[in-house]
């Protein structure tokens, strides 16, 4: 869900000309890559301490544009510490591959950065983790410090395995202002206002949403919603668990047919399978006013502010994915990317340290540096400090939209391992090319396992 594209799965995306550059070697590449080493855990080991030895901690983490703050963050910290953080920058490229080899050595590192979720369960299931449940209950300030939806969002199995580290990445209904008012719309933050929006815009030759079908994670965005807002965050929760059944939950299906019937209102147009995010064409047709809503993770307002300003600052407007007739859902649950999170190895001499600088992250110092940073930080405490964003405005909305979000859920392909992930999105791919009914597509979900 970094330098470039998205950050995906990387860092913080944001940034550059589109998102998710990093796509390629981010959580689904680290869940395939933690799937092997699994394997090759169990028959080597994970080591027997770190790599830096008694007075160091050895950090890894994911070489980008947001780096800079966690440097800043070693070396606040190195500056009183008796056992000093050694931060591994790793460029993003080669993160994963790196990740995999060290964590199956006899060197892992004590800390390193991941995107919660699927990423780390198999580390979790080779006990290669440090449970961080304790720490948290013996640190009550701690806990509280992190917004509670980005804080579960790193769980798993109800037991806590990260603290966030960088800023949250929701996914957002954003829409042209200047468009709407001119065709007398309301904002689309209902299904009934959305549906005229997509009714009015193809009357005027305005595609409704810009989807960058042909990247299939885009459409991945819409499912993630609807299932929500038809049966709240409890079906995917039972996948994301382990039980394929749950792709038989009634929402699922639901949201496949209203996905079906969206498609054939043309509220993509009608050759979005053919249109990418990756190249940025979703986000340009979207910026130059030929689509008048993008449903999209809040890195593109970045995205739009580096490649097109003037719509960005005069036209873009931002609101809440709507509540659909009869569903049981939140409305104001969150799907996407909560944050990246630094998880510690159970075989680290050094755990007290871990935690230790884990605690750093808390610190307002380091909020400050993430907002400078373009990151809009998960601490509870935050919302003091977006005055000096970029765009306060639009800071302050996707903090409140997590703030007040009593589910956020992890984009379904980095929750779920890597087989199950890669088997998911070419069924999506499917579903939104019209190659499978919302029914085959639910009875080919129940047999991935």
């Amino acid at each position: 869900m970094g330098s470039g594209f998205r950050g995906v799965r990387g860092g913080t995306a944001r940034r550059g000309a589109g998102a998710r550059v990093r796509r390629g070697v981010s959580a689904t590449a680290l869940t395939a890559a933690t799937a092997s080493l699994a394997l090759l855990a169990t028959a080597c080991g994970s080591g027997g301490g770190s790599a830096g030895g008694g007075n160091t901690l050895q950090a890894y983490v994911y070489g980008d544009g947001s780096t800079k703050v966690q440097e800043a963050a070693v070396a606040e910290y190195n500056k009183t510490a008796k056992v000093k953080v050694h931060l591994n920058e790793i460029p993003g490229s080669g993160y994963a591959n790196k990740l995999r080899a060290a964590m199956g050595s006899p060197n892992a590192p004590d800390i390193f950065f991941n995107w919660g979720g699927g990423s780390i369960k198999p580390y979790v299931d080779n006990n290669q983790l440090l449970d961080l449940t304790p720490y948290l209950k013996a640190d009550p300030a701690l806990r509280k410090a992190f917004l509670p939806s980005v804080l579960a969002a790193g769980a798993l199995g109800g037991k806590n395995y990260g603290i966030p580290m960088r800023g949250m990445q929701p996914v957002i209904l954003f829409y042209n202002k200047t468009m709407f008012a001119k065709y007398h719309l309301q904002a689309p933050d209902t299904w009934s206002a959305m549906q005229t929006a997509i009714t009015t815009l193809k009357s005027h030759g305005v595609t409704p949403f810009a989807l960058g079908g042909a990247d299939t994670w885009p459409s991945q965005m819409w499912l993630e919603y609807l299932v929500d807002r038809i049966g709240g965050p409890g079906a995917f929760k039972k996948i994301e668990n382990g039980d394929a059944s749950g792709w038989g939950d009634p929402a699922v299906l639901k949201a496949a047919q209203l996905v079906k019937s969206l498609i054939k209102q043309g509220a993509f147009g009608s050759n979005f399978t053919s249109v990418a995010y990756t190249n940025n064409a979703a986000p340009t047709l979207f910026g130059t006013g030929k689509a008048g809503m993008h449903l999209m993770g809040s890195w593109d307002y970045s995205n739009q502010l580096s490649n097109h300003a003037s719509f960005a600052k005069n036209d873009e407007a931002w609101t809440t994915f709507p509540e659909v007739p009869g569903g049981t859902g939140d409305p104001a649950d969150v799907v996407g990317n909560p944050t990246n999170y630094w998880s510690v190895s159970a075989k680290t001499k050094n755990k007290d340290a871990a935690v230790a600088f884990l605690k750093a992250m808390a610190k307002p110092s380091y909020s400050k540096r993430l907002v400078s940073n373009g990151d809009i930080p998960t601490t509870t405490s935050a919302q003091s400090l977006l005055g000096s964003a970029p765009s306060p405005e639009f800071a302050t909305f996707q903090f409140q939209l997590v703030q007040k979000a009593p589910s956020f859920q992890l984009s379904w392909d980095q929750a779920l391992p890597s087989s199950q992930a890669t088997a998911m999105t070419t069924e999506i791919s499917k579903l939104f090319a019209g190659q499978v009914s919302p029914e085959k597509f639910v009875d080919d979900m129940k047999a991935v396992k």
